[in-house]
């Protein structure tokens, strides 16, 4: 019977041989779940047999993790802002540098909701790009008050995102059955789930907003053959940004205005290398108080700026 150690060792070779960045600890990820054990109990235990359906379904793990699939689609869950989301093959994995777009927004929020807001006035918040709905359900899990919106063009990355919502935000669970476990549907009264093209999505609706978040597709659509195995796996269409990776963001610059409040805040995710050609856009379409924010890593990662 292999030890733990062996089996990670194992593991571990066999990803590394396959060119993964990151050997020893997707193994790990994949054997704590293969046993049911979180990674600090893992490397504690003792020798533990795996029957034969375990061991199966590890081997395939590694498999699926030496081919290039992401970890978390693997496992059809991910971290992010200390929630356990729900994701697949329909939405971008949640990654650690978008909370800073969620940290950035949530500033906002507290600010508009200790300053401008009058008794019975609830701040209004639209997500664009909402995918699995990580930032919008981070964001109203942290302030339950806000009223939220979230869009997506992919009815796919929306039923994930409406999962995510029901099993993440507090409220009564309902029956029902989903593809990727025990559905609990969405209360509409938590988070208003759109299907559109950006700001297509609210139809003949007119509103404005006091918030518009955006982690909007910002590769270079020529570059993407060129990223890392993982990163091809994730949805082109969350990814492909056009020739230049500003198509959508040159979009929603140009029309959130429309959309804010004034004094009302347009938030956006990007790569450092569009943030000066970003903010420039921003100055166009007559936004102030133009800010960019660095991400975990130091790099220029969101861009914030005001309606007049």
């Amino acid at each position: 019977m292999p030890s733990i150690q062996e089996l990670l060792s194992g593991g571990r070779a066999l990803l590394a041989k396959g060119g993964i960045s990151s050997p020893a600890l997707d193994t790990s990820l994949l054997l704590a779940d293969v046993l049911g054990l979180s990674r600090e109990k893992l490397y504690a235990a003792g020798p533990v047999p795996l029957d034969t359906a375990q061991r199966r379904r590890f081997e395939t793990y590694l498999r699926r993790r030496q081919a290039g699939e992401p970890v978390a689609y693997i496992l059809g869950h991910r971290e992010f802002w200390g929630l356990d989301f729900t994701v697949g093959p329909a939405v971008l994995v949640p990654r650690p540098d978008t909370e800073t777009l969620v940290e950035k927004v949530l500033a906002a929020v507290n600010f508009r909701f200790s300053t401008h807001s009058s008794p019975g006035q609830t701040p209004t918040m639209l997500d664009l790009c909402t995918g699995s709905g990580a930032v919008a359900i981070a964001i109203k899990h942290s302030c339950p008050e806000l009223e939220v919106w979230a869009a997506d063009i992919s009815e796919d990355a929306l039923k994930i995102a409406r999962y995510n919502a029901a099993k993440l935000l507090p409220g009564p669970p309902r029956g029902g059955s989903f593809p990727l476990g025990p559905q609990k549907p969405a209360d509409p009264r938590k988070i208003r789930f759109i299907r559109g093209d950006l700001f297509a999505a609210l139809g003949h609706r007119t509103r404005r907003f006091s918030l518009i978040s955006a982690n909007a597709p910002y590769v270079p659509s020529e570059t993407i053959s060129r990223l890392a195995p993982e990163l091809r796996h994730e949805p082109r269409l969350a990814l492909d940004g056009g020739r230049d990776g500003m198509d959508i963001i040159r979009r929603i610059t140009a029309e959130a205005p429309r959309y804010l409040e004034t004094r009302g805040t347009l938030f956006m995710e990007a790569g450092p290398s569009h943030m000066k050609a970003l903010k420039a856009l921003m100055e166009a379409e007559g936004f102030t108080r133009i800010a960019v924010h660095r991400d975990l890593g130091g790099l220029e990662r969101v861009i914030e700026g005001s309606r007049p």
